[in-house]
């Protein structure tokens, strides 16, 4: 189908900003730590998230326990955005302060501007509306549940959890190493500002994410960008009125610990995915066109368990996507490379 564009009006974008915070690290760290599913998938291993926990304070072991059971990490996460700031002893101080409705308003999640009345009566008590909002998240793996029980918890029980929990888990794991942390969160803001000189919104946030191909949504003017290394490699996504946030993970060069000729691990894996002849013209074939693994196959004198090995590897260096069964090359990721091995030629 052919397009005559006979308006004047430019696609929307959205603008760029970042912020870092030891209070970000400290609730993804709760997150992180009671995330059971995903903790093979995490840089730290399985068995290091075991011995962290038992090596815990009977009380913040308590306290864990009842973030795993109500995902309280998300009413931290959402609170440490409605009031910035570094120092945890302020931000204890915000949430002992908070009214019961604002407490809860800041709690629940935002769903989109459609539905913030209905968040707003919910926050204020209103049954009928919560019930609303939970059926408006049934698709969700844990909306709905953590909605009744931010709406049914008894505010004072809820704001000695989370200043416990909060409390403890900086004590004991943060604040013996908080100068390196924020040193690291630092430099990481730091290279990407500076990358972001030389880029376009979209162009930064899918450089900085290792990734994520983010377009303008109606009534998101900005994008936060928030580094943390505690949940690396995941990049964690989430919604807050006008803004898409992704707390992504820092950068390999920005961690102090690693010696200047450590690559990042990244760039390898992109070059090793491109060191062989088969992906190599994988790779020619989506820079042409998308192509399903059939076409791939037909165009291909290899089989298909093979080519599907090779799009395996391609996709693990965050080369190529695939949706519904359609590969595509990440084109501007393969842009990136040059500008990457410079960053770590010049490190």
């Amino acid at each position: 189908m052919k397009l005559l564009n006979i308006t004047n009006r430019k696609r929307e974008s959205y603008r760029v900003s970042f912020r870092h915070s030891i209070l970000f690290e400290c609730a993804l760290g709760i997150a992180a730590i009671t995330n059971k599913p995903l903790h093979d998938s995490m840089e730290k291993s399985k068995v290091y998230w075991s011995n962290l926990r038992e090596n815990l304070s009977p009380e913040l072991q308590a306290a864990l326990d009842y973030v795993e059971k109500h995902n309280t990490w998300k009413t931290l996460l959402q609170l440490c955005h409605y009031h910035h700031c570094d120092d945890l002893q302020e931000f204890l101080s915000f949430i002992e302060e908070l009214e019961e409705s604002q407490l809860k308003y800041y709690s629940l999640p935002y769903l989109g501007k459609g539905l913030q009345e209905m968040r707003r009566q919910a926050s204020e008590g209103d049954k009928e509306w919560c019930r609303d909002l939970m059926e408006a998240t049934k698709e969700h793996n844990f909306f709905p549940d953590y909605i009744q029980f931010v709406c049914e918890s008894d505010t004072a029980k809820l704001k000695v959890h989370l200043k416990t929990v909060m409390t403890k888990w900086y004590e004991e794991f943060v604040q013996p190493s908080e100068l390196e942390i924020y040193k690291m969160l630092e430099t990481d803001v730091a290279s990407k500002q500076e990358m972001g000189k030389k880029l376009t919104s979209e162009q930064l946030v899918e450089w900085a994410t290792g990734g994520i191909d983010y377009r303008a949504e109606p009534n998101v003017q900005e994008v936060l960008l928030i580094p943390q290394q505690i949940y690396r490699p995941w990049n964690i996504e989430a919604d807050m009125e006008g803004s898409k946030i992704f707390y992504y993970p820092v950068a390999d060069e920005s961690i102090g610990s690693k010696d200047r000729y450590t690559p990042d691990y990244f760039l390898v894996a992109k070059y090793k995915a491109l060191g062989d002849e088969a992906r190599l013209r994988i790779v020619k074939h989506l820079a042409e066109k998308e192509c399903t693994l059939q076409e791939l196959t037909g165009l291909l004198d290899l089989g298909k368990s093979t080519i599907h090995h090779h799009l395996k590897i391609l996709r693990a260096a965050k080369l190529v996507d695939s949706k519904d069964g359609v590969y595509t090359l990440r084109k501007q990721a393969l842009a990136f490379m040059e500008d990457d091995l410079q960053r770590y030629l010049d490190r």
